[in-house]
């Protein structure tokens, strides 16, 4: 009796927790289970990638292209970095990260950091940027040039972040 009953408390202490996480969080994703404070906030669920060839085939097959083409970019720019998984997302490293990118619903997220934002900015006014991020819509033309530039300059710089 003694066990069915501590058992029975066990499970309600971890519903309790679980409702209480829920509230605080705002909603748990049904398919990981992670908390967050926005309902259907976007996030990553399962699984993370190893590789950068499992990260660009995690991604809906819409977005498969724009990401390739991107890597292949950043790799014809700089083919002396090396590729892994940083932050969830493919980054270009060589003894730090240079350079990372990865896919969302509407754009491909480039962050090469601060400065190259900075140092760019003037050629980035036809996209939406921030500190050190750039978002590249798939609603136009790659601008696969541009951010080979910004991956070059990145690189030579040693702009780390």
């Amino acid at each position: 009796m003694a066990d069915r009953e501590y058992e029975r408390n066990s499970v309600e202490r971890e519903e309790n927790a679980i409702r209480k996480e829920t509230e605080a969080a705002g909603w748990i994703c049904p398919d990981c289970g992670r908390a967050f404070k926005k309902k259907n906030q976007s996030h990553y669920c399962g699984k993370k990638p190893e590789t950068v060839d499992e990260y660009i085939a995690a991604q809906p097959k819409s977005v498969q292209p724009f990401l390739k083409q991107v890597r292949d970019a950043i790799r014809e720019a700089i083919p002396d970095a090396q590729e892994k998984i940083s932050w969830s997302m493919p980054t270009f490293w060589k003894g730090h990260n240079i350079i990372h990118f990865a896919g969302f619903k509407n754009h491909v997220g480039l962050y090469p950091g601060e400065e190259a934002v900075k140092e760019f900015s003037e050629r980035l006014k036809d996209y939406k940027f921030s500190k050190g991020s750039i978002q590249f819509p798939y609603s136009k033309p790659m601008p696969l040039e541009l951010i080979g530039e910004i991956a070059r300059w990145s690189y030579e710089t040693r702009n780390d972040h």
